[in-house]
């Protein structure tokens, strides 16, 4: 645990020395839809998000802190590199997920390795990325699954009217036998009003509304139930962009 939370650190110190860094904050509607079904579901979750293009490649990560009752009930992080193949739009992706929940203790950390390919138009206001991946899934075999898995990830991105809004999100479909159906989907698409680019607010204040929608299929463990069900979760949103 003590390495979980020296890793959580040391990644909120180093985020604030890079660029395109944005931090989140999510109200969960996923009390007021589906009631005590999800009654342990947190209501608030705080996002710190980071993107970094180099010579080489680029590194992105983000940290989500569920925040219930006063204090942080579960962490969860992704962190991920990618290097370029020459100057083809491929790259070699690799990627750890991993966190804690005060619920269910230590997730299943996974670790990801596999090609990708990535497109953006000339000013970068789209692009698009698909990656398929080998995933090892730690400790599974306790629970009588398979560590070994595969997932297909795409990610996107839009801006439109001159940056004032943006529309972005990821897809992940990966193998799990212990589900119905042997497949775990997740999805969340973003849509934001940037608000900095309306006439009369100061355009260094980069405050973003919007709205996340979790979609989500085997993912979810309902009170009492199983994660065999499909879910919608929108989200009330706000952002910061550094």
């Amino acid at each position: 645990m003590k390495r979980i939370f020296f890793l959580v650190g040391a990644l909120l110190v180093s985020a604030f020395t890079m660029a395109q860094l944005n931090v989140q904050l999510h109200y969960d509607l996923g009390h007021d839809l589906y009631g005590t079904e999800l009654s342990l579901r947190p209501r608030v979750t705080a996002t710190v998000e980071n993107f970094t293009p180099d010579r080489w490649g680029s590194t992105f990560f983000f940290i989500d802190a569920d925040v219930e009752h006063g204090g942080v009930q579960s962490a969860y992080g992704e962190i991920s590199r990618e290097l370029r193949i020459g100057s083809t739009p491929f790259a070699a992706h690799v990627e750890f997920d991993g966190g804690l929940s005060s619920h269910a203790g230590s997730y299943d950390n996974a670790y990801l390795l596999g090609p990708a390919w990535n497109w953006h138009n000339q000013d970068f206001s789209r692009t698009f990325s698909v990656q398929l991946m080998y995933k090892y899934l730690s400790h599974r075999e306790h629970h009588g699954d398979s560590n070994h898995s595969v997932q297909l990830t795409e990610v996107w991105g839009l801006r439109w009217a001159k940056g004032l809004f943006s529309f972005s999100g990821f897809c992940d479909l990966w193998y799990d036998k212990g589900v119905n159906g042997h497949f775990i989907l997740l999805s969340e698409p973003q849509f934001w009003v940037n608000l900095w680019h309306l006439r009369g607010i100061n355009d260094d204040a980069h405050w973003s509304v919007g709205t996340e929608c979790e979609i989500s299929n085997n993912l979810i463990w309902p009170v009492g139930g199983k994660n065999n069900r499909f879910y919608v979760i929108p989200t009330l949103a706000m952002k910061w962009t550094f």
